[in-house]
């Protein structure tokens, strides 16, 4: 890789002009936006490596039968199942049994944690109709896990009866060949060896395909000679009642039981009910008190999918002050929310802990990046790349609706957002109407004709609107970047932190916010 020296991108002058500002060289400012991207620098720890770090030489093989795709959108399967394992795995290694997600919304990731790896989940989020709707899905994935495990149930059951059948078969022949070989040494005796071995061979594949679907039952673990079949008791346990053939030779009398056997199927019967995590509703701040929200708070891992704003860096400082959290797995989106301690404030604004920045040193410069420069950390190259452009009419849309609201209402600042109205308009007329009546603008100060003179002067010049969005596109990835540090340098700051890292945990086309900042503090 060439550093930034050897291609002389770090001379600025020479990418803009010192007295105008201008770009001059587009391809210097593309290398150099490139190269101080989070995925030039190497500070990435590899995802995989880190799963193998977490997992030693353990196998997960736990919830098999069930996928997230089968509950949610195919970007937000994604983004589950690769955090889920991620959490787990960090979890198993410290012995964690209990997981805080802030932020939890619908409750995709701390449904799919509980269910799948048995996680004690608290899915904490400021919208009550969040957590309502989360309850929801709540109850109706229950019932797609009992959908999966009656199925299971199923299936095992036909290889039981399989199974004893042709045990029974087996048994007979086996019966046949003994009282021959005391009368008979004929070939027909020898041909009847031959049929019992070729059943023992079959009947062992058959206890090989049991065992494994026993195994993704997810119910109390037992040792391997629990499923042997030369002792009639272990097997029967495991298995339901009307599994066993009232004949067979695996039935016992009266389905009489001792109360070893009665209490291994109660602790049996139990597991097969998910551990369906909580919803709270809660705003969390950087000083939230975790104990007021989780009463039965203990060691914990504490994460967050995408959480919006200030919550990513609030989710780190709580992580760093409250002892009974003993890992962070924090992935943030929405860098246009994030407050900033040093861009120009309200007077009256009684903030303390801002969203940006965290880090002494930035702290030190009084670093600001402004609201237009997080707006276009949010941007995702990858997707431009691969030809999932930019809405480009949409913008230019909005950017002369701009115009006319500042000439004809003298506007220049609103607090209000209209929102993303253009997908339901059918012209740039219908899409001026309706934005000025949601903005509460008396739309009968415009003539037709002056919005369509707007919409004609400004046309040509649509490509250059094009052209200065794909250079914010280009500059995306360095300022999201400068994001991440931070709060990898804040974490790197802490005197009780172990480790700390940066991972890729999503493909970026699918999901362009994609890193996870990962912390682990100092075993006691």
């Amino acid at each position: 890789m060439y550093s930034a020296f050897s291609l002389g991108i770090t001379n600025l002058p020479k990418i803009f002009c010192e007295t105008s500002q201008k770009l001059l060289n587009v391809e210097a400012f593309t290398l150099a936006a490139k190269y101080y991207s989070v995925q030039n620098l190497g500070i990435c720890t590899p995802f995989e490596q880190l799963l193998i770090a977490l997992q030693g030489s353990k196998h997960q093989n736990i919830g098999k039968n069930i996928t997230p795709n089968e509950f949610m959108n195919m970007k937000k399967s994604h983004e589950v199942q690769a955090m889920s394992e991620l959490i787990f795995s960090i979890a198993d290694y410290y012995g964690l049994k209990q997981v805080i997600d802030l932020g939890s919304g619908k409750g995709y990731l701390s449904s799919f944690l509980s269910l799948k790896y048995g996680l004690k989940v608290y899915g904490v989020d400021s919208s009550n109709t969040n957590t309502h709707g989360a309850k929801e899905r709540n109850r109706k994935l229950k019932k797609h896990w009992k959908h999966y495990h009656t199925q299971s149930r199923i299936d095992v059951n036909e290889l039981a009866l399989r199974m004893t059948k042709e045990r029974k078969v087996k048994t007979e022949i086996k019966h046949k060949v003994d009282i021959e070989e005391v009368f008979d040494s004929s070939p027909r005796n020898q041909e009847m060896i031959a049929t019992s071995d070729i059943l023992t061979d079959y009947s062992s594949s058959v206890i090989s395909n049991f065992r494994k679907q026993m195994e993704n039952l997810q119910v109390q673990p037992h040792e391997e000679e629990n499923l042997s079949f030369e002792n009639d008791f272990p097997l029967i346990d495991l298995l339901p009642i009307n599994a066993i053939e009232p004949n067979s030779s695996l039935q016992i009398p009266n389905r009489e039981m001792s109360e070893a056997h009665k209490a291994r199927r109660k602790m049996t019967s139990k597991s097969n009910e998910p551990c369906i995590y909580s919803p709270l509703t809660s705003f969390i701040t950087a000083d939230s008190e975790l104990h007021d929200i989780i009463k039965d708070l203990e060691d914990c891992l504490m994460v967050g999918l995408h959480t919006c704003g200030d919550l990513a860096p609030n989710t780190l400082r709580i992580f760093t002050s409250k002892s009974e959290v003993k890992g962070v797995c924090s992935v943030g989106c929405c860098y246009h929310l994030l407050s900033e301690e040093f861009e120009d404030q309200p007077k009256e604004c009684p903030q303390e802990k801002w969203g940006f920045p965290m880090c002494s040193y930035l702290k030190e410069e009084r670093w600001c990046c402004g609201r237009n420069a997080r707006m276009s950390a949010c941007l995702a190259l990858e997707r431009v790349a691969v030809g999932q452009g930019l809405p480009t009419e949409s913008l230019f849309y909005r950017a002369v609706l701009q115009d006319i609201i500042k000439d004809c209402f003298g506007i220049t600042k609103c607090d209000q957002h209209i929102g993303k109205i253009y997908s339901k308009c059918s012209s740039f007329l219908d899409y001026v109407r309706k934005s000025l009546r949601k903005l509460g603008l008396d739309e009968s100060k415009l003539p037709e004709k002056i919005i369509m003179e707007y919409y004609d002067k400004y046309k040509p010049r649509m490509n250059e609107l094009e052209a200065f969005n794909m250079l914010k596109v280009v500059l995306a990835p360095c300022i999201e970047t400068l994001f991440l540090l931070d709060r990898l340098c804040y974490l790197k700051e802490q005197e009780d932190i172990a480790w700390s890292t940066l991972v890729k945990l999503f493909d970026p086309v699918t999901s362009p916010r994609c890193y996870a900042v990962i912390a682990l503090k100092k075993q006691q």
